[in-house]
């Protein structure tokens, strides 16, 4: 079945970089109204994984609401079904390995045309948090391929079923410690982690919120969302749950009989080992009669909390747009997130389409300084933007971890449930601190890491990345103009800037790349002409991305 549905649902969505690169257009572009392709290069910046010529040009001339549209029904492609391919060709069994989730994960960034879901995934990866550094998953690739699919088909769905899918998702169980939950004793309660997290980090927070993220006060301090009773009772909602199966029996609960596709179908609840006393979830009784309907009533309960508007809301516009949104802002998009405009909660679409769509994302120097770009998207932007692509076929790309070697990033690597960095960090003695803003990206950032992000770009950007440098680009498009400084650093601006560098960053690049002389009339030695070319447009890239207008994503 996997590989049925890997056939049709892989030709819609990828598209070969070389096949996007000759689709660019030449000369003047025809643009929608009120669109340029500074304004379409910005949109992307926010809302995919790295902007293109091609799809700058693409959101220019259709305009950002149909492009938006367009991206809403693009149809998924899994990382379950390449994973599955991959150990089908191999003839090997098991749950998959990071490198092929990785795999998938880079040819997805670099050929997949559903951008924007790429994007919003990630960033919900980052609140419903699973880690392949967990002992328990590292050896896991299809369950958090398969996780991180889900995420992706609920990235356009409603939220209140991103809610169950993540409740029922083996990945999740196995990360917060409730697969095999069982009921309390004498001796003996209920794991309390999932339940804690789901209401701390993924629905309500700690404190109550007005719909513009504002704490609400009483007696002058916050009020907090819920109790350690509250904490206690929904922990016994998740008990009983296991893997998924034919029967409900113990050998199944404990994992002696294997389904074979547990690793990926949701959870199902064991009777024997559900807790039948009274649970308490958020101040009141739970008066549904099955382990079904509790957790059914419990995530209805979370998902109708006047909270998740305002903070899901204010951490997807900080993935996506800027670390510090207004309280205006936020009240916007909680507001989208309470009602569609057709009397629809929860509707992803709407929240995206508020997140993107608003003054504070349009206009330049209305969103409070951006955001800082976070390692995997600067990776991707360089992949993205030149066009790059897989010598072997596989993309082959280990993590980035390691922040002197690598980026100090990988997707679905996150060393805690509390992501690479908190939503509300701010460098302790900073000007940023003492203005009470927040740069949660920083939070990773260290004299060490800044040095190993240049390296490693300078590497990639002369050699390529990944083993062996299998993802490669032949900045085809940058060599037909290296001649010409002006046109090169334009191209460069509009690609990874969305127009916004400063007119001394542009002298001093345009400089350094005047500075390697173009080969004179004379000179037919190939190899000079080869290396002046390439290193022109090496040193341009290169000092673009080293940049800090690159680094700050306005």
């Amino acid at each position: 079945m996997a590989a049925q549905e890997a056939t049709a649902g892989a030709i819609p969505v990828l598209l070969a970089p070389s096949e996007a690169r000759s689709r660019e257009l030449s000369g003047t572009v025809p643009t929608a109204p009120g669109v340029t392709l500074a304004g379409a290069s910005r949109l992307l910046s926010q809302a995919s994984m790295g902007a293109t010529m091609y799809d700058i040009q693409q959101v220019a001339i259709k305009g950002m609401v149909p492009w938006l549209n367009e991206q809403f029904a693009m149809p998924q492609l899994m990382h379950r079904w390449y994973i599955d391919n991959a150990m089908r060709k191999a003839g090997v069994g098991g749950w998959g390995t990071q490198d092929q989730f990785y795999e998938s994960f880079w040819q997805q960034v670099c050929t997949g045309q559903d951008q924007l879901r790429q994007r919003v995934a990630f960033g919900l990866s980052q609140i419903f948090v699973v880690s392949f550094v967990d002992d328990n998953l590292g050896s896991s690739g299809r369950m958090m391929g398969g996780y991180y699919d889900m995420l992706g088909k609920n990235a356009f769905g409603n939220f209140r079923t991103l809610l169950d899918d993540v409740a029922h998702h083996p990945a999740m169980a196995i990360y917060l410690s409730f697969l095999r939950n069982k009921m309390e004793t004498e001796t003996r309660v209920p794991d309390e982690n999932f339940a804690r997290e789901l209401m701390q980090l993924m629905t309500i927070g700690l404190y109550e919120l007005n719909q513009d993220g504002t704490e609400k006060l009483k007696n002058g301090k916050p009020i907090e969302t819920y109790t350690h009773d509250d904490v206690a009772g929904l922990a016994k909602v998740f008990t009983g749950w296991s893997w998924a199966g034919h029967d409900k029996s113990n050998a199944r609960f404990f994992g002696t009989i294997e389904d074979p596709w547990r690793d990926w179908l949701p959870l199902q609840n064991y009777p024997n080992f559900h807790s039948t006393s009274t649970k308490q979830v958020l101040g009141r009784p739970l008066t549904a009669t099955t382990a079904e309907g509790e957790l059914k009533e419990a995530l209805d309960r979370l998902f109708n909390h006047p909270n998740v508007g305002p903070f899901i809301g204010r951490q997807l516009i900080q993935r996506m747009v800027t670390s510090n949104p207004s309280p205006a802002y936020v009240s916007r998009v909680a507001a989208a997130f309470n009602n569609n405009g057709s009397g629809v909660r929860g509707d992803m679409k709407a929240v995206i389409k508020a997140i993107l769509l608003d003054d504070e994302a349009r206009r330049p120097g209305a969103n409070a300084g951006g955001r800082v770009r976070e390692p995997v998207l600067r990776q991707a932007n360089w992949m993205r933007a030149f066009y790059a692509s897989s010598v072997s076929g596989k993309y082959t790309m280990w993590s980035m971890d390691d922040p002197v070697r690598g980026l100090g990033q990988s997707v679905l690597r996150a060393p805690s449930v509390f992501n690479f960095y908190r939503p509300g960090y701010a460098p302790p003695g900073t000007a940023l601190e003492s203005a009470d803003m927040v740069a949660p990206e920083l939070q990773i950032a260290s004299e060490p890491a800044v040095v190993g992000y240049l390296n490693t770009m300078k590497n990639a950007i002369y050699n390529g990345m990944g083993r062996n440098y299998d993802i490669r680009t032949g900045y085809v498009k940058e060599l037909a103009i290296v001649a010409d400084e002006d046109k090169l650093v334009d191209r460069l601006n509009l690609l990874l800037m969305a127009g916004q560098m400063t007119p001394t960053t542009r002298a001093h690049i345009r400089n350094a790349v005047r500075s390697i002389q173009m080969p004179a009339a004379w000179n037919t030695d190939p190899a000079d002409i080869s290396y002046r070319r390439t290193n022109r447009v090496y040193l341009a890239v290169y000092l673009t991305m080293a940049s800090p207008e690159y680094i700050i994503q306005q």
